[in-house]
């Protein structure tokens, strides 16, 4: 079954949620295009999630997508942190500030409360990373007709994610920008391109498979259709569009020619993939130094500011997948059309 069939949309076409970038005009851009628009959720409370749902059914009547995350919330290693900020001692020197003093917004992940705020709303589409909430939550969820999706990025998470009730599989290739949807492995040797995992997930599930990472222009859309998906995902090309809220240093550093990506777990504690900057080449992109997810933020969080106040890239997450070759300056809603119809 393809994508808009299940869903109602005209394109088989899922704007990766994207958080930190984009809000809900880039889902409302999408979604009036006839793709599926998404808002991430996994960084809001439950007075924005309901102002992020309000403002899309104020501006749309067509689909959305909720995402959230779905993650083990730690306790806080005090020790960890400590010697995470003695590691960026110098840079907080060279950039005169110092370690914070408090937590600030962390990623949370899905819970009783948040469900809470969203029974009244049913949301159509709700997307997953690292797994699922508990299983009475995704009772609950599918108790108001919605559809239920979540990323894996191995074999055996696809079929985890079929047997504990998923409605469709998003295969996230190791070619995909953000974080990465691990959640029965950490092993980033593991991971796939998104051609291959495709492959095996289609051969193996029975719930249909749509696909992520690397996917930038109609005729990546059109291959990964002809595998047998049901749909793509696409994040990285949206970054530039007018709708996004990409930073004024993101977007410079998208433009720039030849600029490589790789694995990182030093803006959060989780591998994501992002354009390599100055920490990740001085500390190493994947460091045990790094707090766990999702504390590794909060120390950085001060670096960044500064940083990017003087126009520098050096301490910031620059969320990006190894394809930027559809990142335009455009609407939204000309590259939604533009993937599906191959319209320039």
């Amino acid at each position: 079954m393809l994508l808009h069939d299940l869903l109602g949309c005209d394109f088989p076409v899922i704007q990766a949620p994207m958080a930190g970038v984009q809000n809900w005009e880039l889902a409302v851009a999408v979604s009036e295009a006839g793709g599926l628009g998404s808002i991430p959720c996994g960084m809001l409370n439950a007075e924005q999630i309901a102002a992020e749902i309000n403002a899309f059914k104020q501006h749309s009547n067509k689909l959305y997508n909720l995402n959230f995350f779905c993650h083990e919330m730690p306790e806080l290693d005090h020790h960890k942190m400590s010697r995470w900020e003695r590691r960026l001692a110098p840079y907080y020197a060279e950039m005169n500030v110092s370690p914070p003093k408090e937590m600030g917004s962390l990623r949370m992940p899905f819970d009783e409360a948040t469900a809470e705020i969203l029974e009244a709303h049913k949301p159509p589409v709700i997307s997953f990373h690292f797994g699922l909430p508990a299983e009475h939550l995704v009772r609950r969820v599918k108790s108001w007709g919605t559809v239920i999706m979540s990323s894996a990025t191995t074999l055996e998470e696809g079929t985890w994610l079929e047997a504990n009730g998923v409605d469709v599989v998003i295969a996230q290739g190791i070619e995909a920008g953000g974080h990465r949807g691990m959640f029965l492995t950490t092993d980033v040797a593991s991971q796939m391109d998104t051609v291959s995992l495709v492959t095996k997930l289609i051969s193996h599930l029975r719930v249909p498979v749509v696909a992520a990472g690397g996917i930038a222009s109609h005729q990546q859309v059109r291959h990964m259709m002809e595998l047998g998906t049901a749909g793509v995902q696409v994040g990285t090309s949206y970054l530039l569009c007018d709708e996004a809220r990409t930073s004024p240093v993101h977007r410079t550093a998208l433009k720039v020619e030849g600029a490589s990506t790789a694995l990182t777990n030093l803006f959060s504690g989780r591998p994501a993939r992002g354009l390599c900057n100055r920490l990740m080449k001085e500390v190493d992109a994947i460091s045990d130094a790094a707090p766990d997810f999702p504390y590794a933020s909060i120390a950085l969080s001060p670096l960044r500011a500064a940083a990017e106040s003087r126009g520098l890239v050096d301490f910031s997450p620059l969320w990006s997948g190894e394809n930027r070759a559809g990142c335009r300056e455009i609407s939204a809603c000309e590259l939604t059309r533009s993937l599906w119809l191959g319209a320039e």
